[in-house]
């Protein structure tokens, strides 16, 4: 889902605005914020959705690889090759596209 608050903000971090259920007819511009185009909002939206939707293996690996701790543990039980055997395993199931 695009989210236009995180659009608006990452064209510029000073806006202040007032968004209502994240749709664009109710943005109101406050404390002298210089309007941002509609378009240029929605195609940054878009950016943005297209980064997260890419960027899903990322956070699949993330919940998956072992804690740090566990991991150092594998590393001095097991050796290095152990441990690139157990993380592989997990970049194999949530490959990058």
């Amino acid at each position: 889902m695009k989210r236009y608050d995180d659009a608006i903000k990452e064209i510029n971090p000073d806006a202040y605005f007032d968004l209502s259920n994240n749709d664009l007819s109710t943005l109101k511009w406050l404390h002298g914020t210089l309007p941002i185009e509609l378009s240029d909002i929605e195609t940054k939206a878009t950016e943005l959705e297209t980064k997260f939707n890419n960027e899903e293996y990322k956070r699949n690996r993330k919940a998956e690889y072992p804690l740090i701790e566990d991991q150092l543990d594998e590393i001095y039980h097991n050796g290095i090759n152990g441990w690139k055997e157990t993380i592989k395993a997990v970049k194999d199931k949530y490959p990058k596209e």
